[in-house]
C-alpha cells in the first residue's frame, strides 16, 4: 500500500540542480565519489557533497515517528527495526515516544555509527541490508527510508526479502523516483549514491518479484 510519511520533510528544501552538477569545486562526479564512501563527506562535509552538516534537530522527525506510531498501532514495548538509519534519528524518537519499545538501527557507514545519538548508538549495528543478522518475524515494525536505491539490484533483491523476513507483518520503505522525464533529469543531477533508477511502475515490480507485501513511498524531484 502507497503511503506517505516522508513528504513534509522531503518538500521543505529547496534544491538547486543545475547548480550540483556545475559546480568547480565540487562537479558532480567528484561529489558523488566522496559521498560514495559515506564518510565525514557524505554526513558533515560540504553542502556540495551531501548532507553539509546532519544534525539532530529536535521536533523535526517527531512528526514522522508519531504518524507510523498511529499508522501501525505500535504499543510500548514493541521492537522497530530502521534499515539504513544513518545517525539513529529516528529511532531516537521512536524511543522518546514509546520509551519500553526495543529500536534498532542498521547502517553500512561507521562514521554515522560512531557519530549517532548517544542515546541510541548501542542499538545501532554496522551491516548491509542484504543481510541483515536479526532471526525472522522478530519485529512488529520494520522501516527503511532513503537506503533501499543506494544499492545495486543484486543486493536490493535480498534486502527486500531480508526485510521481509524479519518482520511480523508491518513494514515501510521509502525510495527515491521519477515520474517523467523532468523528474528522471533532476534526480540524475541531485543524486550521489543513488544505483536504482526506477520508476513507480519498476519499484512495483521489484516488491511483486521479491515478495515485498510491506507500504511504501516514493520521494520525486519535482
Amino acid at each position: 500500500m502507497y503511503v506517505d510519511f516522508m513528504s513534509m520533510v522531503h518538500k521543505t528544501q529547496k534544491r538547486d540542480y543545475l547548480g550540483r552538477v556545475n559546480d568547480p569545486e565540487f562537479p558532480k562526479a567528484k561529489a558523488a565519489e566522496l559521498a560514495q564512501k559515506f564518510d565525514f563527506d557524505y554526513w558533515d562535509g560540504d553542502r556540495r557533497v551531501n548532507y553539509g552538516g546532519y544534525k539532530y534537530i529536535p521536533g523535526r522527525w517527531t512528526p514522522i515517528a508519531k504518524k507510523m506510531i498511529e499508522h501501525y498501532n505500535l504499543k510500548d514495548g514493541c521492537k522497530v527495526l530502521d534499515v539504513g538509519c544513518g545517525k539513529g534519528f529516528l529511532i531516537y524518537e521512536f524511543k522518546l515516544l514509546l520509551p519500553k519499545s526495543q529500536v534498532f538501527g542498521l547502517d553500512r557507514s561507521h562514521y554515522a555509527i560512531k557519530n549517532a545519538k548517544s542515546e541510541v548508538s548501542k542499538s545501532i549495528i554496522h551491516g548491509c541490508a542484504s543481510s541483515l543478522p536479526f532471526s525472522s518475524n522478530t519485529f512488529d515494525l520494520v522501516i527503511s527510508i532513503n537506503t533501499l536505491h543506494c544499492l545495486q539490484n543484486f543486493r536490493l533483491y535480498n534486502a527486500l526479502k531480508e526485510i521481509e523476513r524479519v518482520s511480523k507483518g508491518s513494514k515501510y520503505i521509502c525510495v527515491e523516483s521519477f515520474r517523467n522525464e523532468a523528474e528522471k533529469a533532476n534526480l540524475l543531477y541531485w543524486q550521489v549514491t543513488c544505483e536504482m533508477f526506477c520508476s513507480p511502475e519498476a519499484w512495483e515490480w521489484w516488491f511483486t518479484h521479491t515478495g515485498y507485501n510491506g507500504d511504501h513511498s516514493f520521494i520525486f524531484f519535482e
